[in-house]
């Protein structure tokens, strides 16, 4: 067997093809030659990629910077013999690393996932004999046999086909069933275009057909796909970008403070072990313990926020991942589209009407344009109506959950469109029974049914099918009054036009009265005498919902960009319906470009085309993949939005992949990090305006915990510089930032979003998590704490006779109550705490009063008073403690409303 190009079966003869395999039309291969293949090419299934194996993908977890800091505390403490506080820390990492590691494990079974798709059975030709297999035994040059209700087992070439017709959504994003036939193609043409090409895992809508084993396994267009995903590389998130930078300086920043403090001191003479301890002090005071535990719960409040608007995230760094979008790349059938084609324009007579209504529910009206009259008055129009739903093979059935429809797509919208006018299926179907049809065939492109209309009465013939093949034959048209006319010169072509120029399919209808004694038709009765009665136009309409979340994004600074498969002017029309451009977009102003313009781009064409177009036709899996690549080039944050198999590697590559939950397939939900349980685009919307609302509390936790911990480190430097004792011990280092962490700073993850989130622009990654403005207020809180604690640890040393433990207990409650105080200021970085309203986060008023109890036992109980070393406290030392706090929170306050007057 001669080894051919890949993907040019569709460019060559079927003989040409038949050869190159060795094969033979109507025997087939023999069970020598399958046996020999097999061998050779292998089972007719994905290769599973060899991935690291769990224990080493459960080791990387714990390699991020800030795991690597809180590892480090573990050991400290240790030292310290302080195995509680250890076990504590430990549990923080270990607890971070499995939720880590299961996210993980869900994202690698997307190329299960396809593999499962592949999973069926085939009926081949071997040896002459029909047989049913096992869709896995198939090799390249077997003669299959497919037949309505099939799964396509592998890439074929068609032989030979009757009214074939395949599902291709999930593959191309084609919205409706394509027809298939033996016809030679030009070698460049697209997958959604190749006509004599059926792949594997599309489905059989109607028809029969016979074709040859092409590709099988990973050489087919699936498995080129499975090959993307596995290639696909899986981004860090702004996050997890900003959270390894950040831990990293700070890693760098903890180390060197520790050693110079050891330093000084060793420089000092003083004693080489205290000078260890205070060191050891420094770094558990400024190693912030709880910011990975309030990463986690922040993005899992996130999540659960999120599933209450219908999103389900996978990968918890997605949560943040959405507040950074700044472009949203979305597939079009079933995203931004209803996924039900739907009947909108309707010429009959000559006088045109609008359906309202979108999808197979049949609710809406059909209403005049212009000077057409009363719908009820237009023979032409029920006539018309009249012949869409009696020539048709389509049922609509209403189920619990809504109007379900069963057959082509395009017959349904046909349906639905006569039911909105007061037509019942049933009912004219049993006053104008069938009695002869002939099906629709792609030679004559037509379908033609045959009517008793009672006795005495003569039978009708009705026809639908393409405008060149039914206008050919139709001299005369049925006039609204009734009767037939001569239409005017091009005026059938000018209707046509005007709905194609709105992405509309156009089917095209006439009938004519036969004997009444006919019970069969024939094509010659089809070509002679027929009466046009009008046109239906249909589309697979846009989401009224998915209009004004596209509006939404935008006014966010989000731009959303269309990738479909489908084709060019379907694409320009719907993406003009929804906003994404003027009303000049289409393929000819080149706003909308198509998959045949993006494989002559080289890497450095493409990266600027996609950056300035907003919407993409006829488009390959390859080349989704490619768009999203070449955004991300120019540093974008993408989301890319999808259903299909086709769309999985893109949503896999993207910064965030967004799969549908209802119409998605199982390989585009596992290659995701967001699903859409209700398949609405105005969902990501709302996720996005989460995802904004998460990294803004995400901010708002390490603004209010790095002068913690800042603070605690400075204060311990300053005791070594001065010579002095620690204000604070690591002991009760630990216990500030273990139990503030979780009771105070923690709920901030609960604040709710402030207004005008959506009208800012999204985040610029960057941009460093902690801006200038923070930076200064951060140092500046750090500072304040510190002359608070050591003034007045050193000020209650002169006034209580050396009390050391008294001194301490008063440093330890300035830091606690100032970082109450300060709690408060974070809860918006601009604006004052009165703003949001003093009570619309009650957590946070359940975790102060928490706190302020855990204060009173570590002063006043015997048992906290031998752990920490702290000793009861007066109301002089509370009266400070309550003056520091007062005093840091109006000054940061005050530096809060200067900025805004800077502004």
């Amino acid at each position: 067997m001669r080894t051919l190009p890949e993907k040019t079966w569709h460019s060559l003869a079927v003989n040409a093809v038949v050869s190159a395999f060795q094969s033979n039309e109507t025997d087939g291969l023999s069970e020598q030659t399958v046996a020999e293949r097999s061998e050779r090419f292998g089972f007719n299934e994905l290769t599973r990629t060899k991935g690291q194996g769990p224990l080493i993908r459960f080791l990387l977890q714990f390699k991020q910077p800030l795991v690597i800091i809180l590892l480090a505390a573990v050991l400290i403490t240790l030292l310290l013999a302080e195995y509680v506080d250890a076990g504590v820390i430990f549990a923080v990492i270990l607890v971070n690393a499995v939720i880590g590691f299961i996210q993980e494990s869900k994202a690698m079974k997307a190329i299960e996932a396809l593999s499962k798709a592949m999973t069926s059975e085939t009926t081949v030709i071997r040896d002459g004999q029909k047989q049913r297999i096992a869709s896995r035994l198939l090799v390249p040059g077997d003669i299959v046999l497919l037949q309505s209700g099939d799964k396509v087992p592998a890439d074929m070439r068609l032989i030979q086909s009757r009214e074939l017709q395949i599902d291709e959504s999930a593959l191309t994003g084609e919205s409706v069933p394509v027809q298939k036939e033996d016809v030679l193609l030009e070698a460049d043409m697209v997958i959604g275009d190749r006509r004599n090409m059926t792949y594997s895992s599309t489905l059989v809508t109607y028809g029969s057909g016979r074709g040859i084993v092409v590709a099988t396994g990973d050489r087919t267009e699936i498995g080129h796909i499975n090959q993307l995903i596995a290639a696909a590389d899986v981004l860090d998130t702004p996050l997890t970008k900003k959270i390894h930078h950040f831990s990293t300086i700070l890693l760098y920043a903890i180390m060197a403070m520790a050693i110079l403090t050891f330093v000084i001191g060793f420089l000092r003479g003083q004693n080489l072990v205290e000078m260890f301890m205070a060191s050891v002090a420094l770094a558990v005071g400024a190693i912030p313990e709880g910011l990975p535990a309030a990463i986690t719960i922040t993005l899992a409040i996130g999540v659960s926020r999120m599933a209450k608007r219908h999103a389900i995230i996978r990968k918890l760094p997605a949560v943040e991942t959405l507040g950074s979008t700044m472009i949203i790349c979305s597939d079009k059938t079933g995203t931004l589209t209803q996924n039900q084609m739907t009947v909108q324009d309707i010429v009959a007579g000559g006088p045109r009407y609008k359906v309202s209504g979108i999808g197979y529910a049949p609710d809406g009206d059909v209403t005049p344009t212009g000077d057409a009259g009363d719908p009820a008055d237009n023979v032409a129009l029920a006539s018309l109506l009249k012949a869409g739903l009696l020539c048709n093979d389509a049922s609509l059935k209403r189920t619990d959950d809504g109007w379900r429809m069963e057959g082509d797509p395009t017959e349904g919208a046909l349906i639905v469109s006569a039911m909105k006018a007061g037509y019942d299926p049933d009912q004219l179907a049993s006053e104008m029974p069938r009695l002869d049809t002939i099906p629709f065939e792609s030679a004559r492109q037509y379908m033609a049914t045959l009517h008793d209309q009672g006795e005495g009465k003569p039978r009708m013939l009705y026809v639908k099918g393409s405008i060149e093949s039914i206008c050919v034959e139709c001299a005369t048209i049925l006039r609204p009054d009734g009767k037939p006319d001569i239409p005017e010169p091009n005026a059938i072509t000018q209707w046509v036009e005007s709905m194609a120029d709105k992405g509309l399919r156009v089917l095209a209808f006439a009938q004519k009265e036969m004997p009444p004694d006919t019970t069969r038709i024939t094509h010659t009765d089809v070509e002679e005498g027929i009466l046009f009665i009008g046109l239906q136009g249909m589309i697979d309409p846009p989401r009224a919902e998915a209009v004004e979340a596209v509006a939404a994004c935008q006014a966010a600074g989000i731009r959303v960009k269309m990738i479909t498969g489908d084709h060019a002017v379907t694409a320009g029309a719907i993406a003009r319906q929804i906003g994404l451009c003027g009303e000049t977009c289409s393929y000819h102003t080149r706003e909308v470009l198509t998959g045949k313009d993006i494989a002559e781009f080289d890497e450095s064409q493409l990266t600027e085309t996609a950056d300035i177009t907003a919407v993409f036709a006829r488009v390959s899996p390859e080349q989704k993949l490619r768009l999203v690549e070449a955004l991300q080039k120019k540093d974008y944050v993408v989301a890319m939005t999808g259903d299909g198999v086709n769309d999985a590697p893109a949503l896999r590559q993207a910064d965030i992949g967004v799969a549908m939950g209802i119409a998605g397939t199982e390989v585009s939900k596992e290659a995701a990090d967001m699903v859409l349980t209700d398949d609405n685009f105005a969902t990501i919307k709302a996720a996005v305006e989460e995802g904004r609302g998460v990294f803004d509390n995400l901010i708002k936790f390490i603004t209010w915990t790095l002068p913690t911990n800042g603070g605690e480190g400075l204060v311990i430097l300053l005791s070594i510089l001065l010579g002095t004792r620690l204000p604070i011990l690591p002991l009760q280092i630990l216990w500030i930032n273990m139990t503030t962490a979780l009771l105070l700073g923690l709920m901030l993850a609960f604040e709710p979003k402030e207004e005008g989130i959506m009208l800012r622009p999204p985040r610029d990654p960057s941009m460093p998590i902690l801006t200038r403005p923070l930076i200064t207020r951060i140092v500046m809180v750090s500072l304040l704490l510190v002359i608070c604690a050591f003034g007045l640890f050193k000020l209650e040393l002169m006034l209580m006779n050396d009390n050391e433990a008294l001194a301490r207990t008063l440093a330890v409650n300035v830091f606690v109550f100032g970082e109450m105080f300060y709690l408060f200021n974070c809860r918006s970085i601009t604006h004052p705490v009165w703003a949001l309203g003093f009570f619309s986060n009650p957590p946070l008023w359940g975790g102060v009063a928490i706190m302020t109890v855990l204060q009173l036992m570590y002063t006043y109980l015997p048992v906290f008073n031998t752990v920490f070393q702290s000793a009861p406290m007066g109301l002089p030392e509370w009266g400070m403690v309550l003056a520091s706090g007062l005093m840091i929170y109006s000054v940061v306050e005050v530096e809060k409303w200067i900025r805004r007057r800077m502004a």
